[in-house]
Protein backbone atom coordinates (compact mmCIF):
# COMPACT_ATOMS: atom_id res chain seq x y z
CA UNK A 1 0.00 0.00 0.00
CA UNK A 2 1.04 3.57 -0.65
CA UNK A 3 1.31 5.49 2.62
CA UNK A 4 1.53 8.75 0.67
CA UNK A 5 -1.73 8.15 -1.25
CA UNK A 6 -4.72 10.36 -0.37
CA UNK A 7 -6.91 7.30 0.27
CA UNK A 8 -6.70 5.29 3.51
CA UNK A 9 -5.46 1.71 3.26
CA UNK A 10 -8.88 0.06 3.28
CA UNK A 11 -10.02 2.32 0.41
CA UNK A 12 -6.90 1.45 -1.59
CA UNK A 13 -7.61 -2.25 -1.14
CA UNK A 14 -11.26 -1.70 -2.05
CA UNK A 15 -10.40 0.22 -5.23
CA UNK A 16 -7.86 -2.40 -6.29
CA UNK A 17 -10.34 -5.25 -5.82
CA UNK A 18 -13.14 -3.28 -7.53
CA UNK A 19 -10.92 -2.69 -10.56
CA UNK A 20 -10.07 -6.38 -10.78
CA UNK A 21 -13.75 -7.32 -10.59
CA UNK A 22 -14.87 -4.81 -13.21
CA UNK A 23 -12.03 -5.74 -15.56
CA UNK A 24 -12.89 -9.44 -15.29
CA UNK A 25 -9.82 -10.60 -13.39
CA UNK A 26 -12.31 -11.97 -10.86
CA UNK A 27 -15.35 -13.28 -12.73
CA UNK A 28 -18.97 -13.58 -11.51
CA UNK A 29 -19.42 -16.28 -8.84
CA UNK A 30 -15.64 -16.69 -8.51
CA UNK A 31 -14.29 -16.81 -4.98
CA UNK A 32 -11.91 -14.03 -4.01
CA UNK A 33 -8.65 -14.83 -2.24
CA UNK A 34 -9.08 -15.49 1.47
CA UNK A 35 -8.68 -12.73 4.03
CA UNK A 36 -5.29 -14.17 4.98
CA UNK A 37 -4.18 -14.14 1.32
CA UNK A 38 -5.41 -10.57 0.82
CA UNK A 39 -3.64 -9.50 4.01
CA UNK A 40 -0.38 -10.86 2.61
CA UNK A 41 -1.01 -9.56 -0.91
CA UNK A 42 -1.64 -5.96 0.15
CA UNK A 43 0.53 -6.04 3.29
CA UNK A 44 -2.24 -4.67 5.50
CA UNK A 45 -4.07 -5.85 8.59
CA UNK A 46 -7.03 -8.22 8.51
CA UNK A 47 -9.26 -5.42 9.86
CA UNK A 48 -8.31 -3.32 6.82
CA UNK A 49 -9.17 -6.18 4.45
CA UNK A 50 -12.50 -6.83 6.16
CA UNK A 51 -13.45 -3.16 5.89
CA UNK A 52 -12.61 -3.16 2.17
CA UNK A 53 -14.70 -6.30 1.60
CA UNK A 54 -17.60 -4.81 3.57
CA UNK A 55 -17.54 -1.73 1.31
CA UNK A 56 -17.66 -3.95 -1.78
CA UNK A 57 -20.50 -5.97 -0.29
CA UNK A 58 -22.49 -2.81 0.42
CA UNK A 59 -21.98 -1.81 -3.22
CA UNK A 60 -23.37 -5.15 -4.36
CA UNK A 61 -20.16 -6.29 -6.05
CA UNK A 62 -19.41 -9.22 -3.75
CA UNK A 63 -21.27 -11.55 -1.44
CA UNK A 64 -19.73 -12.81 1.79
CA UNK A 65 -20.91 -16.29 2.81
CA UNK A 66 -20.16 -17.34 6.37
CA UNK A 67 -17.79 -20.28 6.49
CA UNK A 68 -17.23 -20.24 2.72
CA UNK A 69 -15.59 -16.95 1.80
CA UNK A 70 -16.26 -13.95 -0.43
CA UNK A 71 -17.62 -14.37 -3.96
CA UNK A 72 -18.11 -12.00 -6.88
CA UNK A 73 -21.82 -11.41 -7.41
CA UNK A 74 -23.47 -11.83 -10.76
CA UNK A 75 -24.33 -8.44 -12.27
CA UNK A 76 -27.98 -7.58 -11.77
CA UNK A 77 -30.22 -6.75 -14.70
CA UNK A 78 -33.03 -4.26 -14.33
CA UNK A 79 -36.54 -4.24 -15.76
CA UNK A 80 -38.38 -0.94 -16.01
CA UNK A 81 -41.79 -1.18 -14.36
CA UNK A 82 -42.97 2.03 -16.02
CA UNK A 83 -43.73 -0.02 -19.17
CA UNK A 84 -45.92 -3.09 -19.49
CA UNK A 85 -43.56 -5.60 -21.09
CA UNK A 86 -42.99 -9.30 -21.09
CA UNK A 87 -39.75 -10.74 -19.73
CA UNK A 88 -38.32 -11.26 -23.21
CA UNK A 89 -39.40 -7.83 -24.48
CA UNK A 90 -37.61 -6.16 -21.58
CA UNK A 91 -34.41 -8.20 -21.67
CA UNK A 92 -33.64 -8.74 -25.36
CA UNK A 93 -32.99 -5.04 -26.18
CA UNK A 94 -30.41 -5.08 -23.38
CA UNK A 95 -28.51 -7.83 -25.19
CA UNK A 96 -29.59 -10.71 -22.94
CA UNK A 97 -30.66 -14.11 -24.21
CA UNK A 98 -33.91 -15.33 -22.68
CA UNK A 99 -35.52 -18.75 -22.55
CA UNK A 100 -38.25 -20.55 -20.65
CA UNK A 101 -38.74 -24.07 -19.38
CA UNK A 102 -42.36 -25.17 -19.18
CA UNK A 103 -43.01 -27.07 -15.96
CA UNK A 104 -46.73 -27.72 -16.15
CA UNK A 105 -50.07 -26.67 -17.63
CA UNK A 106 -53.16 -27.75 -15.71
CA UNK A 107 -56.65 -26.71 -14.71
CA UNK A 108 -57.08 -26.03 -11.01
CA UNK A 109 -59.41 -24.41 -8.56
CA UNK A 110 -57.99 -20.92 -8.01
CA UNK A 111 -56.56 -19.76 -4.68
CA UNK A 112 -58.76 -17.14 -3.07
CA UNK A 113 -56.47 -14.25 -3.99
CA UNK A 114 -56.32 -15.38 -7.63
CA UNK A 115 -60.10 -15.79 -7.81
CA UNK A 116 -60.56 -12.25 -6.52
CA UNK A 117 -58.05 -10.81 -8.97
CA UNK A 118 -59.58 -12.62 -11.97
CA UNK A 119 -63.16 -11.99 -10.84
CA UNK A 120 -64.17 -15.67 -10.70
CA UNK A 121 -65.54 -17.89 -7.97
CA UNK A 122 -63.36 -20.32 -6.05
CA UNK A 123 -65.64 -23.14 -7.24
CA UNK A 124 -64.73 -22.49 -10.86
CA UNK A 125 -61.54 -23.65 -12.54
CA UNK A 126 -58.70 -21.67 -14.09
CA UNK A 127 -55.67 -22.64 -16.15
CA UNK A 128 -52.35 -22.59 -14.32
CA UNK A 129 -49.07 -22.36 -16.27
CA UNK A 130 -45.74 -22.77 -14.47
CA UNK A 131 -42.46 -21.77 -16.13
CA UNK A 132 -38.85 -21.16 -15.15
CA UNK A 133 -37.41 -18.10 -16.89
CA UNK A 134 -33.74 -18.04 -17.89
CA UNK A 135 -31.49 -15.06 -18.50
CA UNK A 136 -28.31 -15.86 -20.44
CA UNK A 137 -28.63 -19.45 -19.29
CA UNK A 138 -29.21 -18.65 -15.60
CA UNK A 139 -32.59 -19.30 -13.93
CA UNK A 140 -33.87 -16.01 -12.54
CA UNK A 141 -37.61 -16.41 -12.10
CA UNK A 142 -40.34 -18.95 -11.39
CA UNK A 143 -43.57 -17.71 -12.99
CA UNK A 144 -46.96 -19.10 -11.98
CA UNK A 145 -49.63 -17.67 -14.31
CA UNK A 146 -53.40 -18.05 -14.14
CA UNK A 147 -55.85 -17.59 -17.04
CA UNK A 148 -59.43 -18.42 -17.83
CA UNK A 149 -59.75 -22.03 -18.98
CA UNK A 150 -60.75 -20.85 -22.46
CA UNK A 151 -57.57 -18.83 -22.83
CA UNK A 152 -55.45 -21.38 -21.00
CA UNK A 153 -56.43 -24.22 -23.32
CA UNK A 154 -55.36 -22.18 -26.33
CA UNK A 155 -52.06 -21.28 -24.69
CA UNK A 156 -51.41 -24.91 -23.80
CA UNK A 157 -51.02 -25.67 -27.51
CA UNK A 158 -48.39 -22.93 -28.01
CA UNK A 159 -44.61 -23.13 -27.81
CA UNK A 160 -44.31 -21.48 -24.40
CA UNK A 161 -40.63 -22.41 -24.08
CA UNK A 162 -39.54 -19.97 -26.78
CA UNK A 163 -42.41 -17.47 -27.10
CA UNK A 164 -43.66 -14.79 -24.71
CA UNK A 165 -47.28 -15.12 -23.65
CA UNK A 166 -47.87 -11.36 -23.98
CA UNK A 167 -46.83 -11.49 -27.64
CA UNK A 168 -49.02 -14.53 -28.29
CA UNK A 169 -52.02 -12.76 -26.77
CA UNK A 170 -51.50 -9.65 -28.87
CA UNK A 171 -50.13 -10.92 -32.17
CA UNK A 172 -51.86 -14.29 -32.44
CA UNK A 173 -55.09 -13.80 -30.53
CA UNK A 174 -55.67 -10.11 -31.25
CA UNK A 175 -56.04 -9.20 -27.57
CA UNK A 176 -54.79 -5.69 -26.79
CA UNK A 177 -53.18 -5.39 -23.38
CA UNK A 178 -54.29 -2.41 -21.32
CA UNK A 179 -52.40 -2.10 -18.07
CA UNK A 180 -51.01 -4.12 -15.19
CA UNK A 181 -51.60 -3.77 -11.47
CA UNK A 182 -48.60 -4.92 -9.43
CA UNK A 183 -48.06 -5.80 -5.79
CA UNK A 184 -44.40 -6.23 -4.85
CA UNK A 185 -43.08 -7.88 -1.72
CA UNK A 186 -40.89 -10.71 -0.49
CA UNK A 187 -41.35 -14.43 0.09
CA UNK A 188 -39.22 -17.09 1.74
CA UNK A 189 -37.87 -19.69 -0.66
CA UNK A 190 -39.57 -23.08 -0.43
CA UNK A 191 -38.34 -26.37 -1.87
CA UNK A 192 -39.69 -25.56 -5.34
CA UNK A 193 -37.72 -22.31 -5.51
CA UNK A 194 -34.62 -24.07 -4.21
CA UNK A 195 -34.97 -26.65 -6.98
CA UNK A 196 -35.71 -24.29 -9.85
CA UNK A 197 -33.78 -21.11 -8.94
CA UNK A 198 -30.90 -22.55 -6.94
CA UNK A 199 -31.52 -20.26 -3.97
CA UNK A 200 -31.08 -21.27 -0.35
CA UNK A 201 -34.05 -22.72 1.52
CA UNK A 202 -35.72 -19.99 3.57
CA UNK A 203 -33.86 -17.15 1.83
CA UNK A 204 -35.80 -14.09 0.70
CA UNK A 205 -36.86 -13.83 -2.94
CA UNK A 206 -38.52 -10.91 -4.71
CA UNK A 207 -42.24 -11.57 -5.20
CA UNK A 208 -44.52 -9.82 -7.70
CA UNK A 209 -48.28 -10.30 -7.98
CA UNK A 210 -49.24 -8.94 -11.42
CA UNK A 211 -52.77 -8.60 -12.79
CA UNK A 212 -52.84 -7.78 -16.51
CA UNK A 213 -56.02 -6.50 -18.16
CA UNK A 214 -57.17 -5.72 -21.67
CA UNK A 215 -58.01 -2.24 -22.95
CA UNK A 216 -61.51 -2.52 -21.45
CA UNK A 217 -60.10 -3.34 -18.02
CA UNK A 218 -61.12 -7.01 -18.15
CA UNK A 219 -58.65 -9.35 -16.39
CA UNK A 220 -56.53 -11.49 -18.72
CA UNK A 221 -53.87 -12.95 -16.47
CA UNK A 222 -52.97 -13.11 -12.79
CA UNK A 223 -49.31 -13.96 -12.31
CA UNK A 224 -47.14 -14.77 -9.31
CA UNK A 225 -43.50 -14.05 -10.18
CA UNK A 226 -40.77 -15.28 -7.85
CA UNK A 227 -37.47 -13.60 -8.77
CA UNK A 228 -33.92 -14.28 -7.70
CA UNK A 229 -33.02 -10.88 -6.29
CA UNK A 230 -29.29 -11.56 -6.69
CA UNK A 231 -29.65 -11.46 -10.47
CA UNK A 232 -32.82 -9.50 -11.19
CA UNK A 233 -34.29 -6.24 -9.99
CA UNK A 234 -37.02 -3.77 -10.93
CA UNK A 235 -36.79 -0.04 -11.54
CA UNK A 236 -39.55 2.53 -11.30
CA UNK A 237 -39.24 6.30 -11.52
CA UNK A 238 -41.97 8.26 -9.79
CA UNK A 239 -42.64 11.97 -9.58
CA UNK A 240 -43.80 13.84 -6.53
CA UNK A 241 -47.23 15.41 -6.86
CA UNK A 242 -46.52 18.76 -5.25
CA UNK A 243 -49.67 20.16 -3.68
CA UNK A 244 -50.69 23.63 -4.70
CA UNK A 245 -49.96 26.26 -2.06
CA UNK A 246 -52.96 27.35 -0.06
CA UNK A 247 -54.13 30.82 -0.90
CA UNK A 248 -53.70 33.32 1.90
CA UNK A 249 -57.03 34.74 2.99
CA UNK A 250 -57.26 38.54 2.80
CA UNK A 251 -56.61 40.36 6.02
CA UNK A 252 -59.65 41.82 7.71
CA UNK A 253 -59.73 45.58 7.78
CA UNK A 254 -59.69 47.12 11.21
CA UNK A 255 -62.56 49.45 12.03
CA UNK A 256 -61.77 53.02 12.81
Amino acid sequence: MDAAAPLPYHAQVRESLRTRILEGVYTPEQQLPSENDLTSLYEVSRITVRRALLDLENEGLVQRLQGRGTFVRRPQVTQDLARLQSFGEAMRPLGHETASRLLSVREVKPPQAVAQRLGVTMRSKVSEIRRVRYLSGTPVSLDVSYFSTTLGRRLAAEDLASRDIFLILEHDYGLSLGHADLLIGARLADEALVEHLGVALGSAVLYVDRLTTDLDGQPLACEHLFNNGDAYQYHLQVARDVPKPLSTPPKARSST
